[in-house]
């Protein structure tokens, strides 16, 4: 047997975007086979240094740089508007950047473009499931700058949480990722989404026998549940992630807590050295858009014995941070995310008593209105005290079963179907619309939901900023 084939495929992944500043990641995944009939297989990271020349990652963080590099942001008028150079990272700033701006940016790798001309992509193949071939399509590098905090802006986002184990396999639960990734882009291109919210467990431990037994502790396992079904969305949009079960050991035997921080560069985004941010263990930050929103991110995950407390929020240091974030006169829309939700109806997972007792004051003295999780992998409004909970916990997993306690749980709304959440608030009004898929003409296939009494609501879903207005 001749030595295998290989291919390289690179990555682009706008990591982190401000009024005046972006940061911007390269990397890329090795692939083997072992000859023109056998299929395309990603290179393990144990196995990465025999066939990428030492190498040790693929992308995030930490990666080894893969050349020298120059970065470049082109002005609406085609002016190279910033730059930056480096050769022992594979990510930098580009600073001096104008607010609310749209740019095209390229990087240049020992001269030559990185991610340039047709990408390869895992789609269908002739002879049935999926495999890595030319896929004739080419990365649209551009971003647009944040508005100037001073500036009033509305906002269009999505929120994802509980991404699914990947696209790479003939399975229904690839299919499902498939279409929800194809939502999601349709909704970074057509309907001005300008970020991803995550709400945790963002790579799953694989399906036994079909897509493999890691779980997110390696570059490679990221490949097919993350950097491939989202890549042309992740090249243009930030992703602000949070922590669920899956990415800490509250479940999996392993912690890919590490892994989950060098992909999403979470030193260099939010351990800046001021009070945007509590880390260390745990991962709590905020972040704004404009004048009138503040999205924060809560780590709801288990903290280990050593920490003395059960829940990474209930750290003196935490809640300290915590208090400070959501005191009153903020801004006008302030939106905590988390993974694991306050208010459920099932049918796996019932209320969270300490997220109740520990978060909701808080959310109540910050004059909250609308809070984000996951965990529950379906989709489910509640209504209490003022405030609207959204689960949106089924981006690629999904719980098909009738949720259960609806009283307890204050529900609205339900609906048990694979999907992304498009939020678009403005100063009086955010409207919540979840998407499962695109209909064959190119439209988004919008989901209904059934209220406690089996009554239809349709999208969107409003939440107002003063209910008594």
């Amino acid at each position: 047997m001749g030595r295998p084939q290989t291919h390289v495929e690179p990555f682009l992944h706008l990591v982190d975007v401000m009024p005046t500043r972006a940061l911007i990641a390269w990397g890329a995944f090795w692939f083997e086979r072992a000859g023109d009939d056998a299929p395309w297989r990603i290179v393990d990271d144990e196995r990465l240094p025999q066939v990428a020349d030492g190498r040790r990652g693929c992308i995030g963080a930490s990666a080894e740089p893969f050349g020298d590099t120059v970065l470049e942001a082109i002005d609406p008028d085609g002016r190279v508007a910033a730059s930056a150079r480096t050769s022992d990272r594979s990510w930098a700033w580009l600073e001096g950047l104008e607010p609310d701006t749209e740019y095209v940016y390229r990087v240049l790798v020992d001269g030559a473009e990185w991610g340039a001309g047709e990408r390869w992509d895992s789609v269908p193949s002739d002879r049935g499931g999926y495999d890595l071939q030319p896929a004739g399509r080419h990365y649209d590098l551009r971003f647009r700058t944040f508005p100037d905090l001073a500036d009033a802006a509305p906002l269009a986002f999505a929120a994802l949480g509980d991404f699914g184990v990947g696209i790479c396999t003939d399975s229904e639960s690839s299919r499902r990722q498939r279409r929800v990734a194809e939502a999601l882009e349709y909704l970074v291109d057509e309907r001005g989404v300008r970020l991803v919210v995550g709400l945790g467990d963002n790579v799953y431990l694989g399906e036994e026998g079909r897509i493999g037994q890691e779980s997110g502790g390696e570059d490679d396992d990221w490949y097919s549940s993350y950097f491939q079904p989202y890549r042309y969305v992740v090249s243009r949009v930030p992703v602000y992630p949070a922590v669920g079960n899956h990415d800490a050991t509250d479940t999996e035997g392993s912690d890919d807590r590490a892994q989950m921080e060098d992909n999403f560069h979470t030193a260099e985004r939010f351990d800046v050295g001021d009070d945007r941010s509590s880390l260390g263990p745990g991962l709590f930050y905020r972040f704004r858009y404009g004048a009138d929103v503040e999205l924060v991110c809560v780590d709801s995950s288990l903290a280990g014995e050593e920490e003395g407390v059960h829940r990474h929020f209930q750290d003196v240091g935490h809640r300290s941070w915590l208090r400070e974030t959501f005191a009153p006169d903020g801004p006008r829309w302030r939106i905590p995310f988390s993974h694991h939700p306050a208010y459920c109806a099932g049918p796996e997972h019932g209320n969270d008593q300490e997220v109740i007792d520990d978060l909701l004051p808080l959310y109540a003295a910050g004059g909250v209105r609308l809070v984000l999780a996951g965990h529950e992998h379906n989709f489910q409004i509640s209504r209490a005290d003022g405030v609207t909970h959204v689960i949106s916990g089924a981006g690629g997993k999904l719980r098909e079963n009738v949720p259960h306690d609806f009283e307890p749980a204050r529900t609205e709304a339900w609906a048990t179907q694979a999907h992304v959440l498009l939020v678009e608030l403005d100063a009086d009004e955010a409207r919540l619309t979840p998407v499962s898929g695109m209909r064959a003409g190119g439209e988004p296939h919008l989901l209904s939901a059934l209220t406690p009494q089996n009554e239809v609501r349709y999208p969107p879903f409003v939440v107002r900023r003063d209910p008594g207005r």
